[in-house]
């Protein structure tokens, strides 16, 4: 039974302290925060980082694997080095990547490239970050009432994957009775293909930290957490050197960095505010939601960290302005893209822009393009003929896909596409969670599913995949589960004389 005093929240810190998984470390860190040794052994055991320490890392992310890392794995294991596979690192304008066991870049490509500056842009990651602050000072001089007008009018919605209004979202806290509050930002970056807030926070983090700050004095927050994903250094580098030089506006403001330590599940909002509690990054069930019971039962208001990123600009350009950015729907967006392209990277255009218009941005295509995944590995495979097909929430549902966080990665036609579904379908096992049997079970079985195909060309091995989706997209806990088939299902549809077997 854990002690009612136990200092749960510094469980996490005092495991990287100490070592993570080595002997005696659980006990250790029972001692000194009250919790029970077989619940620091369940936390420990849960995390990628924590669990294996001190090792080299290869990134196997679709990216990656394209641009050749197994020759990076090839190159470690003939030199001896102890090293681990694993999902997509993060910086997959960079492919192939290699991170050391500090987790900062040993191999790499040249840096991605960003949209040039441009101040007509919000984030504008182009341009200089300002650290004069003078939408929180404008802010500070509203009506609460007259922002949420402006806020809602401008159309924002989370930009981390969800879409969902940010105004309702900032509304509910505000609203809540109780007390005390927090705003927590998701910076657990891990989705394949994405790196966009990666970029914010090396190249704007004023602007983060900015909107951050409006956020927290409109909810009526004095502490806040940035959640990064523990295999950005760099990020949370640039980060504490913004913060040291923001205090002066922050007031009695309280922001707090927390590295995760490498489970895609915590970019899941609910799974983030458990490890944030120092427990294993699990779903929550919901209801409640975060706006009511968030993090340490308090209300919570969670977002991405480029919709907060936009907020400034909403405060001294008005909703309107933001709203009329848009293409297809509200506000300009950041679109990451790598795979077959000439200049991967980041780019800023108007929310409903299309493949091709993303790619003309990028340079072009390498080769004869075939496919692309247009948000992450979560939103499966489109062919070609969805080049044109908006790149928005609403659009890519229409065609069976989804934004999700705007991830887009390109497949030439050297590209074999049961390959890539058996790429993404390794991501989705090894992020697993393992919470509940649907998305455990199912994961594994569609990974074993494409393998078989793959070793044997007997279609009678992808037989069962959709009722394995159904299960899967029913009985799961999270998203993570309820999405994890669709590079699979969806190329079946798209592709389907790859799937006929021999």
């Amino acid at each position: 039974m854990q002690k009612h005093n136990a200092n749960r929240p510094a469980v996490m810190d005092l495991l990287e302290h100490h070592g993570g998984l080595a002997p005696g470390v659980s006990a250790k860190v029972s001692e000194e925060t009250g919790v029970p040794e077989a619940d620091i052994y369940g936390v420990v055991s849960f995390y990628t980082l924590l669990a294996k320490p001190g090792v080299a890392r290869v990134c196997q992310g679709i990216s990656c694997a394209m641009a050749g890392s197994d020759a990076l794995a090839d190159a470690l294991q003939a030199k001896g080095e102890p090293y681990e596979k694993v999902s997509c690192l993060g910086y997959c304008d960079q492919a192939p990547v290699q991170i050391d066991k500090d987790m900062e870049l040993t191999k790499h490509g040249p840096r991605g490239s960003i949209t040039p500056d441009d101040p007509a842009l919000p984030i504008n990651l182009g341009g200089q970050d300002d650290a004069s602050y003078s939408a929180l000072k404008a802010f500070e001089g509203m009506d609460p009432d007259a922002f949420l007008d402006q806020l809602q009018g401008s159309g924002l919605q989370g930009r981390g994957g969800a879409g969902f209004p940010a105004w309702i979202k900032w509304k509910a806290v505000r609203n809540e009775p109780i007390g005390t509050r927090y705003v927590v930002v998701n910076a657990d970056e891990g989705e394949p293909g994405t790196f966009k807030d990666r970029e914010t926070m090396l190249r704007r983090p004023h602007r983060l930290i900015e909107g951050l700050a409006i956020a927290c004095k409109y909810v009526g927050a004095t502490t806040a957490y940035i959640y990064l994903r523990g295999e950005f250094p760099a990020p949370r580098r640039a980060l504490e050197l913004a913060l040291a030089k923001a205090r002066p506006h922050l007031g009695g403001l309280d922001i707090r960095l927390t590295m995760g330590h490498g489970a895609y599940i915590c970019g899941e909002e609910t799974a983030l505010l458990e490890a944030i509690e120092g427990k294993r990054g699990m779903p929550r069930l919901k209801p409640p939601y975060p706006t009511q019971v968030g993090l340490f039962g308090e209300p919570t208001l969670i977002n991405n960290v480029e919709t907060l990123a936009c907020v400034p600009e909403i405060v001294l350009r008005g909703g309107d302005w933001f709203k009329n950015l848009g293409k297809t729907e509200a506000g300009s967006k950041l679109y990451c893209i790598s795979g077959h392209v000439e200049k991967a990277g980041v780019y800023e255009l108007p929310l409903g822009a299309t493949l091709n218009e993303l790619v003309q941005a990028a340079g072009g295509y390498v080769g004869t393009p075939k496919a692309f995944s247009p948000g992450g590995a979560s939103s499966g495979f489109l062919p070609m003929e969805h080049a044109d097909t908006p790149l928005d929430f609403k659009g890519l549902t229409k065609v069976g896909s989804m934004l999700g966080s705007a991830g887009v990665v390109v497949l030439n036609d050297t590209v074999d596409m049961a390959a890539a579904v058996r790429w993404q379908q390794i991501f989705f096992e090894d992020e697993s969670c393992g919470q509940c049997a649907p998305c455990r079970i199912g994961c594994r079985m569609q990974r074993q599913a494409i393998d078989a195909f793959i070793e044997s060309g007997d279609v009678a091995s992808l037989e069962h995949t959709e009722d394995l989706h159904w299960e899967m997209e029913e009985g799961s806990i999270c998203g993570l589960g309820m999405v994890a088939s669709l590079p699979l299902l969806t190329a079946q549809k798209h592709f389907p004389s790859e799937f006929e077997g021999s």
